[in-house]
């Protein structure tokens, strides 16, 4: 019976590795960030953003452009005022019409009228300066939408390298285990020679079935970073496994960063774009207090049949407007305005004090991860060689077998220990350079 528990572990081992081989999509670094520019959601909702934002700002073409309206009203009536108005309108009045009782009763008079207004805007300073802020929060949006993209590239190189360590992973506990496998052969053989006890056969069992739990979870890993991939691909494909075309680099090197938190990044800009926009706002609110100036003419046309134009006639004007006193509103709307921009000032001031403290912090953190790499490295190489020490005594007949499985325990515990420091490294590299890019 226990033997057919471990055929049927050993089947289902067999079984996932099957899975998890298929429909495989070798892929390389530059391919994923190409994809991710042109598939994220991410960057997507971003420029949407943009685009409403340049809306908005085309809306303010119309302190320029004319406003121009086409209407065209017929009307029935038996009103004194509205039926001489129409005959006027018409030019048909004849001296008939100024008799009292036609005055007062008229009979039933039709009236169509075709008419073309022109509104154009001549002197409006508080839209001028709203213009001016829809450009400055159009720009934010532009700004913002790069740096979308800068972190959705960190972001796709983080998951790459994590890929890429996760098959480095499976590749070590392959051969963890293909060791673990020939030890206890190895102590199998022993074990029929009445050399060790049941207790030892026991424990390299136990080990075996170990490390092929890790190897399971490990595969696992492989499927958990592609399912990341896909999300940041937009990839509708379920289940698809991503196999990176380069491998994870054991090898670092030691880079020179800049500790100053840069002014012209690109968020930082949209943030001082916004505060830009506010300050628009401010002054747009203040000249609101101050007169308009506008035009307007129409051209109109009449007749008492449809779409009739035999009586026409034109109207052209300015108008200088001044709200004096519209119930405290527009000094509201003022007040509101300086204390958002007071508080996007704040905002920016924060998030830039923010982002040098996180600067500091990652390039501490650099330097942990260096020392941290080289000590993996070095614990690394000293459990290969223990291994390699204890192994050759064991088969001699020299070295317990605790001591053996603690030992090949130990060297692949490093190891990957050794590849976690080095992708811990690599990726505070990236960060840092994210952050004073």
């Amino acid at each position: 019976m226990k033997n057919k528990n471990i055929f049927t572990l050993f089947g289902l081992l067999a079984l996932s590795w099957t899975a998890f081989g298929q429909d495989t999509l070798r892929i390389s670094k530059k391919d994923l960030i190409q994809r991710m520019s042109e598939k994220n959601l991410q960057i997507k909702i971003a420029e949407k953003n943009y685009e409403s934002a340049m809306a908005d700002y085309h809306q303010s073409n119309s302190l320029f452009l004319p406003n121009v309206n086409v209407s065209h009203t017929a009307m029935l009536t038996t009103n004194p005022l509205m039926a001489f108005g129409s005959k006027l309108n018409q030019a048909i009045v004849s001296t008939e019409d100024f008799n009292p009782a036609v005055l007062n009763h008229p009979s039933r008079t039709k009236n169509f009228a075709t008419k073309i207004e022109v509104q154009q805007p001549l002197i409006n300073l508080d839209g001028l300066y709203g213009r001016q802020a829809a450009k400055s929060k159009m720009d934010a949006f532009a700004l913002q939408t790069e740096r979308t993209k800068e972190y959705l590239e960190l972001e796709v190189n983080k998951a790459f390298m994590q890929l890429q360590l996760a098959y480095k992973a499976v590749r070590v506990l392959q051969k963890a285990e293909s060791t673990g496998k020939a030890n206890l052969k190895l102590v199998e053989n022993y074990f029929k020679q009445g050399m060790l006890q049941k207790t030892d056969l026991l424990n390299v069992q136990v080990r075996v079935n170990e490390i092929s739990n890790q190897l399971q979870y490990a595969k696992s890993n492989v499927q958990n970073a592609s399912d990341y991939l896909g999300f940041l691909l937009n990839d509708e494909q379920s289940k698809k496994v991503y196999k990176p075309t380069e491998e994870f680099e054991s090898e670092f090197s030691v880079i020179s960063v800049n500790t100053v938190l840069p002014t012209n990044r690109k968020d930082i800009q949209a943030m001082d774009k916004s505060s830009e926009a506010y300050q628009k706002m401010v002054t747009s609110g203040k000249m609101n207090l101050l007169p308009r100036l506008n035009a307007f003419g129409s051209y109109e046309m009449y007749d008492d049949n449809l779409f009739g134009t035999s009586a026409k006639g034109y109207l052209v004007g300015a108008q200088l407007s001044w709200n004096v006193f519209d119930g405290y509103k527009s000094i509201g709307k003022l007040e509101k305005a300086k204390a958002d921009y007071n508080k996007a000032q704040t905002e920016t001031e924060q998030y830039k004090a923010k982002n040098q403290m996180e600067l500091n912090q990652a390039v501490r953190q650099l330097s942990d991860a260096e020392n941290n790499v080289k000590l993996t490295q070095l614990a690394f190489e000293q459990a290969q060689e223990a291994y390699k020490i204890r192994s050759n005594r064991f088969a001699q007949g020299l070295e317990k077998t605790t001591d053996l499985l603690q030992s090949e325990t130990l060297q692949s515990q490093k190891e990957l220990e050794n590849l976690q420091a080095i992708f811990e490294y690599r990726f505070t590299q990236e960060y840092i350079q994210f952050l004073t890019k």
